[in-house]
């Protein structure tokens, strides 16, 4: 998604180079899923290769359908296709209905590459079938029903303090240092700040080589939080802030 608006063959990284390059002000890329976790290529975008920053968030309920052409019935359905992270949402289904699964860049695409097959059917929101005249075959199809996915809208702007904000970093503790990660997260700690999430990566550069992504209330300008960056930057080989934002109600 770009500037708000559904780009059909949109993939995330071209969302990323879009903002980058200044073709649009915003884009909106997933980052996490509540049943299938993280989005790697989201944040090793943020990590590795864009200097972009998360200027807000937004969690919308995920609701999985099997997207058909209009004369498919249950019965013509061989194969689905979609993105991997909505593939894995709909395993249950998927094997329940003995339907051979195929990953797609996006699920849009996939909704246009099944169209006048009526063995093949997309994984999709409604808006998808919408967009190519398909229908809906079936509806929440995916396992879980509780399936919430955490977006991000990036941007090269700072976005300013609201009182009721959370800042993302990353950073990467020094080697062969025994309690260097639990020396950083003392340090929030000793300032009360809570953690609203703390993951690993891989950092790229060696089996047993991390970069540690974390989400905390606070606005990078708080005295507070300046203070927080300070101590962490003394004490880790890399840090960097990758935004602040209104924490999402």
């Amino acid at each position: 998604m770009i500037g708000g608006e559904l780009v059909p063959y949109c993939t995330i990284p071209a969302v990323f180079e879009s903002v980058a390059n200044g073709d649009t002000s915003l884009g909106v890329v997933p980052i996490e899923n509540s049943i299938e976790g993280s989005v790697g290529i989201t944040l090793d975008s943020l990590a590795h290769k864009f200097d972009l920053k998360i200027y807000e968030e937004i969690i919308i309920p995920i609701n999985q359908n099997l997207i058909v052409n209009p004369e498919s019935q249950m019965g013509d359905i061989k194969d689905v296709y979609s993105h991997a992270q909505a593939i894995a949402q709909c395993r249950e289904f998927i094997s329940k209905n003995n339907i051979q699964p195929h990953y797609a860049v996006s699920t849009a695409r996939a909704a246009k590459d099944i169209m006048g097959d009526k063995t093949k059917a997309a994984i999709g929101n409604a808006k998808t079938a919408e967009l190519y005249d398909l229908k809906i075959l079936k509806a929440n199809i995916q396992d879980m029903k509780n399936n919430e996915t955490r977006f991000v809208v990036i941007s090269k702007d700072d976005q300013v303090p609201t009182g009721h904000d959370k800042t993302s970093i990353i950073f990467s503790i020094y080697e062969d240092k025994p309690g260097g990660l639990y020396n950083i997260l003392g340090i929030f700690q000793k300032e009360n700040i809570n953690l609203t999430k703390i993951e690993s990566r891989p950092s790229k550069k060696g089996l047993g080589k991390y970069l540690f992504f974390v989400d905390f209330n606070g606005h990078k300008d708080d005295e507070l939080i300046q203070k927080i960056l300070c101590d962490i930057e003394e004490n880790t080989y890399f840090l960097k802030v990758l935004g602040s934002y209104p924490e999402f109600k």
